[in-house]
């Protein structure tokens, strides 16, 4: 059997950001991943000063980031689908959002589209975000709520009867990689190595944005032969990654040596699960 992931995600570069070395760890294994990007990024700014395409980013910005998206699903080998929406921003003073975007269209339009490549692709595992959207973007929020509406509907005959035949998905995740456990391990292990480093002040203002925000992650997948090529994956998305990003702000050595995994959360299960895994695909079933 081949297994099979699909990844949820609302623009391009967030596949990069959250999850690139898990993908490409299961990539090495054999593993068919499909990652879906829920709008086009055409609202997003331009995040690089340094961008050598930067006319072409200014005059057609939906265009570039197709083309960076193209590139870091060849970096990660993985298949990738647009699911076809506009990208909403951030929200107006008064909280609207601009007609017709993603974020504003009714979720069960929505996740039609979705349930149609569910049950095209037969996934066994889906990752997506939590419900805050690992951060407030009303894109990120939506992304969460139609991943999870996905989950639900496509094993269901009576839901979008018209979008193929029914599929159970085995296992569902959210992405917990930025997780103050991780971001103390890495700042523990730089302070230990070199105590006079620099970097203190940034790598206490760090933490303090993450000490109380609760430990919600229940698998942690031993990723961390990957961070390169989740790093080209990222880089792939210049107008939205610069070199100096925070991002990068870890040697990856360093990160192998405190904290070498990408953290998730099991949200929904139809098999047996552990309560400390290292693996999404734990408990499925050699049955297809």
């Amino acid at each position: 059997m081949t297994l099979r992931l699909l990844s949820v995600h609302a623009h391009p570069d967030d596949e990069s950001s959250k999850g690139a070395a898990t993908t490409a760890y299961y990539r090495s294994r054999g593993v068919d991943v499909l990652v879906v990007s829920c709008t086009g990024g055409e609202r997003g700014d331009i995040l690089n000063d340094a961008l050598p395409d930067r006319p072409h980013a200014e005059r057609d910005i939906a265009g570039l980031r197709r083309r960076e998206m193209a590139e870091a699903a060849r970096i990660l080998d993985v298949k990738h689908r647009w699911l076809g929406y506009v990208d909403s921003g951030m929200p107006n003073d008064d909280g609207s959002l601009p007609l017709n975007s993603f974020a504003s269209v009714p979720l069960e339009i929505s996740a039609e589209a979705l349930v149609r490549i569910v049950r095209r692709f037969k996934p066994h595992v889906m990752v997506t975000y939590d419900e805050n959207g690992g951060y407030p973007h009303p894109d990120h929020i939506r992304s969460h709520q139609i991943a999870v509406a996905a989950f639900e509907a496509a094993s269901d005959s009576e839901a979008y009867p018209d979008a193929g035949e029914p599929w159970q998905v085995s296992k569902l995740y959210y992405d917990q990689v930025f997780n103050y456990q991780r971001l103390k391990a890495n700042a523990d292990t730089l302070l230990a190595e070199d105590p006079e480093s620099p970097l203190t002040a940034q790598l206490e203002e760090m933490l303090s944005w993450r000490k109380d925000r609760p430990d919600r992650a229940t698998t942690h997948v031993p990723a961390g032969e990957f961070f390169e090529v989740r790093d080209a994956a990222l880089r792939a998305h210049a107008s939205q990654v610069a070199p100096d990003s925070s991002f990068f702000f870890w040697s990856n050595d360093l990160q192998r040596r405190s904290w070498p995994y990408e953290d998730f959360e099991l949200a929904r299960s139809t098999v047996p699960t552990d309560d400390n895994e290292s693996d999404l695909f734990a408990g499925i079933e050699d049955t297809e």
